[in-house]
């Protein structure tokens, strides 16, 4: 590829990013994370009474306050509690007016996290720096394949939180003239998907990890990896994302100035 052909694709990967960054009910526009109990709860930025027990998710509608799912009412008042029952991970979105509320479940517990897109963090928004795209950065790598899928249970950035994901294998490159791992987990559209910490990490970058995704790997193994591509976490933009922490090894002992530098004081 040229340089005038890396340097367009380059530039509609930020282009399609940023948009993505300040989409209405992106992460930018949460504002808040709260987590259910059995004792009912009322929170300022969402409406509803809302508690956690043996049947799932239930919630309490006061007068004028609706939610619905799928553009369809989950109930109006004064029909009294509203069961919606057991939540997964993926979870839904019940929106009330211009805002959404995302409930889910996370280690065990259930989360109401809801998305303003009048928050403070997106109106104040200005883009997040980067380093200047390099052909330097594309590097080519082996992907090895573990015999089973390994569960890698780490810390996230909330504390008192773990976050499991299973493990498919190893990617296996050289950089800067010494051999490097790094451990991959599945990703969208057979391709793969990195957490890692480098020298950059605190200093110019995000301290907790970048992310960096790949696409399916060859039949080969072969697969590039370009860091021009690391992106924050969603932890980076907002203290209410439930970011998991790399897997250990996942350090590259080299400053990898490529990608997504720390947006800055948002959190």
């Amino acid at each position: 590829m040229d340089h005038h052909a890396f340097d367009e694709e380059w530039r509609a990967f930020r282009e399609e990013r940023e948009a993505r960054l300040r989409s209405p009910h992106g992460w930018l526009a949460v504002t808040g994370l709260h987590w259910l109990t059995e004792a009912p709860q009322r929170f300022d930025d969402v409406p509803g009474e809302w508690s956690v027990g043996p049947d799932g998710v239930v919630v309490v509608l006061a007068g004028g306050e609706s939610l619905d799912l799928d553009g369809t009412p989950v109930a109006e008042p004064p029909d009294g509690p509203i069961l919606l029952g057991p939540v997964d991970e993926a979870g839904w979105w019940l929106r009330f007016g211009d805002a959404v509320a995302e409930v889910a479940s996370r280690s065990g517990s259930v989360m109401v996290r809801p998305r303003h897109p009048d928050s403070e963090a997106r109106l104040a928004y200005q883009g997040t720096p980067v380093y200047p795209p390099s052909k330097d950065w594309v590097v080519p790598a082996r992907f090895e394949a573990y015999p089973d899928a390994r569960r890698v249970t780490t810390a996230t950035v909330v504390d008192g939180l773990e976050a499991g994901h299973d493990a498919v294998g190893e990617l296996v490159f050289a950089l800067h003239g010494a051999p490097r791992r790094l451990v991959a987990f599945a990703g969208g559209d057979g391709g793969l998907w990195v957490l890692f910490t480098d020298e950059t990490s605190g200093v110019t970058t995000y301290p907790a990890c970048r992310q960096l995704a790949t696409a399916a790997p060859a039949p080969d193994g072969t697969v590039a990896l370009d860091f021009n591509r690391a992106l924050n976490m969603p932890c980076a933009y907002t203290p209410f994302a439930t970011c998991p922490f790399p897997p250990p090894g996942n350090h590259l002992e080299l400053p990898v100035e490529a990608g997504e530098r720390d947006p800055g004081p948002m959190r």
